[in-house]
């Protein structure tokens, strides 16, 4: 009697625990939420998270406030998150800087156990540009003119992971170009339009407003798929598959920020909720992103694959 009546109790404070989370997570935010980019304004990822921060502000009843953290690699931004220590204080941006940090970094300034996955938002159409002074026809004509001129040309990409695949497919190519940092994508352009960069990886949305003006020609997409509503091939379609990559970008917590999963259940349903909206759908696919909304899990999931 008294263990079924000790089993009773613990049952009970099992459910009162979940309905007193359930209760917290409904009444989050109690502030404004701050969502920090490892981009700087004009990509994507920052043009995707203002779209989303704007809906969220209404649906919430508090300030959903962008902040843009670029530079060093994605790790300003990153250690600015787990430093705040505070549940309503998120990293907003491409998985791409993170997943890649093993393999640019002799030592990772944070750790990577932190990072905790809220929610899976779109996928970034990432594109191959050329200054349009060069005349190039297409992306198998720069690389023959690339490797015509070993060391005269200079290459650079937007995020970790297209510069580890870049330079892996150059370097497998026998192309010998220089890599070029940046750490904002506003210098990055001024540069290809000026032709003192020769190529350049990056968001659809980066380079669109120069593409369509006509000073960068954009050769290809990095991605398996053709992108509706884009004219260009992809890498695999022109006999490149090694330049094949699928961006993908989400909303992650600090371990230590003592969110629970309550809240990030919260914050993807609200989430997938906007997605929904026709407008957005429509604004997101205006600059080649892909809506892919979806929970901790399937967000977890597409990381993996990466």
């Amino acid at each position: 009697m008294i263990k079924m009546k000790s089993v009773f109790v613990a049952v009970l404070a099992v459910v009162f625990l979940n309905v007193s989370l359930n209760a917290a997570a409904q009444s989050w935010p109690q502030k404004p939420v701050r969502f920090i980019l490892s981009l700087g304004a004009g990509s994507g990822a920052d043009l995707g998270a203002r779209l989303y921060a704007d809906r969220l502000t209404k649906m919430w009843g508090q300030p959903a406030v962008v902040e843009n953290r670029p530079g060093g690699d994605g790790v300003i931004a990153i250690n600015a998150v787990i430093a705040a220590k505070d549940d309503h204080t998120f990293l907003w941006g491409p998985t791409a800087n993170f997943v890649g940090h093993p393999y640019s970094l002799d030592k990772i300034p944070y750790d990577p156990k932190e990072l905790l996955p809220v929610a899976r938002v779109s996928g970034t159409v990432v594109t191959l540009a050329v200054p349009a002074s060069m005349n190039v026809g297409s992306l198998k004509d720069f690389l023959a003119q690339a490797k015509a001129q070993p060391g005269k040309m200079n290459w650079a990409t937007a995020v970790t992971m297209t510069d580890i695949i870049l330079d892996g497919f150059l370097k497998s190519s026998g192309i010998d170009m220089a890599h070029v940092r940046y750490k904002d994508t506003v210098s990055a352009m001024n540069d290809l339009i000026e032709n003192r960069i020769q190529l350049y990886s990056s968001a659809y949305a980066i380079v669109r407003g120069q593409a369509q003006a006509g000073r960068v020609k954009l050769l290809a997409v990095q991605a398996r798929n053709r992108v509706p509503g884009l004219d260009l091939p992809t890498v695999s379609e022109l006999g490149f598959p090694g330049l094949d990559f699928e961006g993908l970008v989400g909303i992650l917590a600090a371990r230590s920020s003592g969110i629970t999963n309550a809240v990030r259940d919260r914050v993807a349903a609200d989430v997938k909720t906007v997605s929904a909206d026709p407008l957005v759908a429509e604004r997101l696919a205006a600059t080649a992103q892909l809506n892919i909304a979806g929970n901790a899990g399937e967000f977890a999931a597409s990381i993996e694959e990466q």
